[in-house]
């Protein structure tokens, strides 16, 4: 039996561990923390084909150099003499045009939906409870420019067979009648989902463990030994591993580890807050997304309703700036003027990093230079809405299937 080593041990390592070990693997996961929160746990929770736009797209370059200086807004990249960070930033100038929008658009739409498709084989064969909830998504919005793209949205989504609607402001409040919302209109987004991430990871977790597949935690892997264009062994701050495979899901740390096996992978990390509001005296009925203010909000577990937002692009050692959260709160109170909400402790505040690629697409796939090393990272935002998928596309790599869509937009050294 093959022994794959798969470091990281978020959604996406832990999706990767998921099918391999279905497919006959004996498998290990390593993670440098202790798997309880990391960036597969603070997020929104959506599952979003809606999400076909990809982060380098026209326009956020100047509208992040405006944000620069706003200590509060929702964007922000701390200028740094660093040589990964100028390779990243030149390369997501160089992506974020409408070509790189519409040749996105399909690969996006394809791995949402095969990850929305094997959460509710989760879901149907009821092995473990993640919370899934199909209540559509809301994106609301208050100017007329935004408006004016939003119907852009619609007929792009339309041409890619997703269920999208344009709501007026009547239309858009009578979803939401007992929250007031200051909004001139939105899209209603009917093909997406959402899930509740703590319970999601905290049961695949157990449902892994259940199934003895060995997770390794607190421990670093520090380099690899290689052998005739192969990684042979792992070695970890606390001792060496044979292996027969590698998946790097590492995440925001991703970038350290391809370097170890002679791969530039033009990363990042974007930092994000959140802050959950436990048994909640405000109410919504759908997921949010605040356009202007690129704050998320979703209703899950009940009463509870999460809130966050913000891509911080960072080195993973700078502290946490939670200035950022002001931003968050002001947003919503501004699209929804109920919601009074005290601005929270810094316990009580998530913050976490995403590893954004430099053309806003993931990393999937193997390496050239060993070909028992297969790289899934990079997905931004988007990291628990397609970590199935990813999971999936890594085991059917590694066992040399056809791949259940085509992953060429994936390919982890298409910037060579």
């Amino acid at each position: 039996m093959n022994h794959i080593s798969i470091i990281g041990g978020g959604i996406v390592g832990l999706s990767s561990a998921y099918y391999l070990h279905e497919a006959g693997y004996k498998v290990t996961v390593f993670d440098k923390g202790d798997l309880s929160d990391n960036c597969s746990y603070g997020n929104a929770g959506y599952v979003c084909p809606s999400h076909f736009v990809p982060l380098a797209a026209p326009g956020i370059i100047w509208q992040g150099i405006k944000w620069m200086f706003n200590p509060l807004s929702p964007f922000y990249v701390k200028p740094a003499l660093n040589k990964a960070l100028i390779n990243w930033g030149f390369k997501f100038m160089q992506s974020a045009n409408p070509q790189h929008v519409e040749n996105s658009a399909v690969p996006l739409r394809d791995i949402s939906l095969l990850s929305q498709k094997l959460f509710e084989e989760w879901e149907a064969n009821a092995a473990f409870d993640f919370g899934y909830e199909r209540k559509g998504m809301l994106e609301i919005f208050q100017t007329e420019a935004v408006a004016a793209h939003a119907h852009h949205t619609v007929e792009k989504a339309h041409e890619l067979g997703l269920d999208v609607k344009y709501l007026d402001k009547a239309q858009l409040q009578a979803l939401e009648p007992q929250t007031p919302l200051n909004a001139i209109g939105g899209l209603q987004f009917n093909c997406d989902t959402h899930v509740y991430p703590n319970l999601l990871m905290k049961n695949l977790i157990a449902d892994l463990q259940q199934k003895g597949i060995e997770i390794k935690t607190n421990e670093s892997i520090t380099g690899f030994e290689k052998k005739n264009g192969k990684v042979t062994h792992i070695r970890s701050n606390k001792q060496q591993y044979a292996t027969d495979g590698v998946v790097v899901a590492a995440g925001s740390w991703s970038r350290e580890l391809a370097e170890l096996v002679d791969i530039t992978l033009p990363l990042m990390a974007g930092r994000g807050y959140s802050l959950t509001l436990e048994n909640s005296p405000h109410q919504i009925n759908h997921p949010i997304i605040l356009a202007e203010g690129r704050v998320a909000l979703t209703p899950m577990d009940g009463n509870k309703i999460r809130m966050g937002g913000t891509m911080e692009v960072v080195s993973t050692n700078t502290p946490p700036n939670f200035q950022r959260v002001k931003g968050i709160l002001q947003s919503v109170k501004n699209f929804l003027p109920t919601f009074d909400i005290a601005f929270p402790a810094e316990k009580d505040i998530w913050h976490g990093f995403r590893p954004c690629s430099a053309d806003g697409l993931p990393y999937i796939g193997r390496t050239s230079t060993y070909d028992n090393v297969v790289i899934a990272t990079g997905h931004s935002m988007m990291g628990l809405s397609l970590g199935p998928a990813t999971g999936k596309l890594v085991e059917e790599i590694i066992s040399e299937k056809p791949t259940s869509i085509d992953i060429q937009a994936f390919n982890p050294q298409r910037f060579d």
